[in-house]
């Protein structure tokens, strides 16, 4: 039996992204890269680090495998809700909300570039070596929490997952998975 997938949507002004998680295993599994800023100074070469981690927020048309007891199924963002979500969480000011693993509420990080991949070749973040799909949401977000600047470099933080709200709309595997939801809404309306 295949499991069932579900296209997240906003579906009204309280849905959205809230805010950003820095986690050890991300579920769109994508990793982001920390960059590092080196500058010479009076002929000596120190490097001086940026703090700023880049990389994938959400990754169109990714199924997300999700389990809540023992119902399991998968996920995915459509571009356009990826590019709505991305453009509210700025418009609503949330850049500056992030957590640790979805658990604690961290300070001193905050989104300071967000953009959407249009073209795979051309595209900033094909500079730093990712290899992702037009519709991906890519953020930058500097990272001044000495703490968790040092989970990074230790390897324990690897990537970005969101935290929101989103409304479900079902898909089907097939004509008979079709077929089955129609003749229970039918059932069930009379």
């Amino acid at each position: 039996m295949s499991m069932q997938v579900f296209e997240l949507v906003i579906d009204g002004k309280a849905d959205g992204i809230d805010a950003i998680s820095v986690v050890d295993r991300p579920a769109i599994e994508e990793h982001f890269i920390a960059l590092k800023e080196q500058h010479e100074i009076k002929l000596a070469e120190v490097d001086n680090e940026k703090r700023i981690l880049m990389g994938a927020a959400l990754v169109p048309d990714k199924q997300i495998y999700r389990k809540n007891g023992k119902e399991e199924y998968y996920v995915y963002f459509s571009k356009e809700t990826i590019k709505k979500a991305s453009e509210l969480f700025m418009i609503n000011g949330n850049q500056n909300n992030a957590t640790l693993m979805h658990d604690k509420k961290i300070n001193d990080m905050s989104v300071v570039e967000s953009w959407i991949i249009d073209d795979e070749v051309n595209d900033k973040s094909v500079k730093y070596g990712f290899d992702l799909p037009v519709g991906t949401w890519m953020i930058s977000m500097k990272c001044n929490n000495d703490e968790i600047w040092n989970k990074v470099k230790a390897g324990e933080i690897k990537g970005f997952s969101i935290e929101g709200y989103f409304a479900d709309k079902a898909e089907f595997n097939s004509d008979k998975d079709i077929y089955e939801q129609l003749k229970k809404l039918l059932e069930y309306g009379n």
